[in-house]
């Protein structure tokens, strides 16, 4: 694993900052959590990509609080596509 950042999937939207955190602090440091709220994902940067994997091995596909977690390396940001010819949003409105 080249990263330490990780995607955190399937999450019951109850979950916190402080459970995950708990949770990952098992497997090293965990730099940052943040948990995108009512989407069921969050991010946890660990310290080293070696606890990073780690965690991610021990962990992906465990259950937690009720649901099968999916853990990845994240991704990049990248940045979003535009929806419309000449950067318009909608496409061929019409306008009265």
């Amino acid at each position: 694993m080249e990263g330490k950042r990780l995607y955190v999937g399937n999450l019951t939207y109850s979950v916190n900052e402080g459970q995950l955190r708990d949770l990952f602090t098992q497997y090293g440091e965990v730099a940052s959590v943040k948990v995108i709220e009512q989407k069921g994902f969050a991010f946890v940067e660990m310290g080293t990509s070696e606890e990073a994997q780690a965690a991610m091995d021990a962990l992906n596909q465990t259950v937690f609080e009720g649901r099968t977690l999916r853990i990845d390396e994240a991704r990049p940001m990248q940045p979003r596509s535009d929806f419309g010819s000449g950067g318009s949003y909608g496409g061929n409105r019409r306008r009265y």
